[in-house]
C-alpha cells in the first residue's frame, strides 16, 4: 500500500471563491509535491459515483449536487506520511472547528462547502486517484 500519496479536490465553493492559488500554495509550502493534477467539473452522475459510499446517509443527495455545482481541481500529492499529514493540513470538517491556519479555517464557507476534500486512508487514496486519472496522468 503507498504511504506516501494522497488524493484531494478544491471542491467548487473554493473554486468559484478564486482560491485556487492560495491553497496550492498552502499544499505545497505544506511539503507536497502535485504528482497529477487537472480542473474539471463534475456531472451527477460523476459525483454519484465518487461519492457512492454514503449512498444511505442523508446529506448525499445534496453532496452530489454541490460538487457537480462548479468546477473543481483534482489533485494526487506525495509525501511521506501523506493522508495524515494532508489531514492535518486541511483541518476538521466544520471550519468553525478547523485549527487555526488550516485550509479549511483559513477557505471554507461551511460544513457542506468546506473548500477542499482530502482522502481519509492510504486505501481511499489509491481508489480515488484512479477514480480521476489514469497511468498515464500520474506521476
Amino acid at each position: 500500500m503507498e504511504t506516501n500519496k494522497t488524493f484531494t479536490m478544491i471542491k467548487p465553493d473554493a473554486v468559484a471563491n478564486g482560491h485556487i492559488g492560495a491553497i496550492l500554495d498552502q499544499i505545497i509550502k505544506g511539503g507536497f509535491k502535485i504528482t497529477a493534477m487537472k480542473y474539471t467539473k463534475l456531472s451527477q452522475e460523476t459525483a454519484g459515483k465518487f461519492y457512492e459510499v454514503h449512498k444511505e446517509r442523508p446529506f448525499y443527495g445534496e453532496l452530489v449536487d454541490f460538487m457537480s455545482s462548479g468546477t473543481i481541481v483534482a489533485a494526487i500529492l506525495e509525501k511521506d506520511n501523506a493522508v495524515e499529514d494532508f489531514r492535518k493540513l486541511i483541518g476538521a470538517t466544520d471550519p468553525a472547528k478547523a485549527e487555526k491556519g488550516t485550509i479549511r479555517n483559513l477557505f471554507a464557507q461551511s460544513i457542506g462547502a468546506n473548500a477542499i476534500h482530502g482522502s481519509d486512508s492510504d486505501e481511499n487514496a489509491k481508489i480515488e486517484g484512479s477514480f480521476f486519472f489514469s497511468g498515464l496522468e500520474k506521476f
